[in-house]
């Protein structure tokens, strides 16, 4: 499971503040912590005014990556912010994201192509975001054609389903998960990912729901997440998941993780 730490958001109230005043250690803790508790990437999104975005997230990768060597998730809906900013990381990771809205594919896939970059999809185009997972899927197809003429390989892509929260959409998970299986089965080595706490938006004990999701998403086929890896209990339940679905060999990495204290009930 690829885990995309998500706290590096200024949309985040707290993390908002904190870029705000330019708070360096708040910044540094988060990036450290997330990087302790297994994230691969961490997702850095300015969520500032347009005029100020550029500044804002070339500040922000300066600092992370002076902070933890993980691998940076560079996460705007501006397709020429997230081009400016590119040469300032130190290796290739994550671009955060593309969809079929407006040309972004054609203006980022040959940019990128010859790269290392990999690359978030977002099964949307200028109609918006659909509740039908045959919809959705039939953009993840021309996404992924888009990207194969670029000579983008498969596995490069990561294409998120875009799950619609529940409280408004109450067989959101059946079409993300109906979504999923439709993309594996067409772009096998393609990845899955999803910002978790999406399906959970204005409903009681969130994490709860949260939860859930990653499980049942996980046993569909998705393959990484946008998650908060410093909650416990969304640690447990990734864990948990994973030796219940037969990936983790005599449930090693559950054991020793819990050994550790770094999952199970909080004492």
């Amino acid at each position: 499971m690829i885990i995309i730490g998500e706290k590096i958001n200024g949309t985040i109230p707290s993390t908002a503040k904190a870029i705000a005043e330019r708070d360096e250690d708040y910044v540094r803790n988060l990036a450290r912590q997330q990087t302790e508790f297994g994230a691969e990437y961490l997702d850095v999104c300015a969520g500032t005014a347009p005029d100020i975005e550029r500044e804002t997230l070339a500040w922000l990768v300066s600092l992370v990556q002076d902070t933890v060597d993980t691998k940076l998730c560079i996460d705007s809906a501006d397709v020429d912010v997230i081009l400016e900013t590119l040469p300032l990381a130190k290796r290739p990771g994550l671009i955060n994201s593309v969809s079929d809205e407006h040309g972004k594919c054609e203006k980022l896939f040959p940019k990128v192509a010859d790269s290392e970059w990999n690359i978030i999809a977002l099964t949307c185009d200028n109609n918006g975001i659909s509740t039908d997972p045959a919809v959705k899927f039939q953009i993840a197809v021309t996404i992924m054609e888009k990207a194969k003429s670029f000579g983008i390989r498969e596995d490069r892509m990561f294409l998120d389903p875009l799950v619609t929260t529940l409280s408004t959409t109450p067989d959101s998970l059946l079409a993300f998960n109906q979504t999923l299986r439709n993309i594996k089965e067409k772009y096998p080595a393609a990845h899955i990912t999803s910002g978790l706490s999406n399906i959970s938006f204005g409903m009681p004990s969130r994490k709860s729901i949260n939860q859930q999701f990653l499980a049942l998403a996980m046993g569909a086929g998705m393959d990484s997440a946008i998650m908060d890896p410093t909650s416990r209990d969304m640690r447990t339940a990734l864990y948990a998941t994973d030796a219940l679905l037969g990936n983790d060999k005599h449930c090693r990495r559950y054991l020793n993780a819990y050994r550790k204290g770094v999952i199970g009930v909080q004492k």
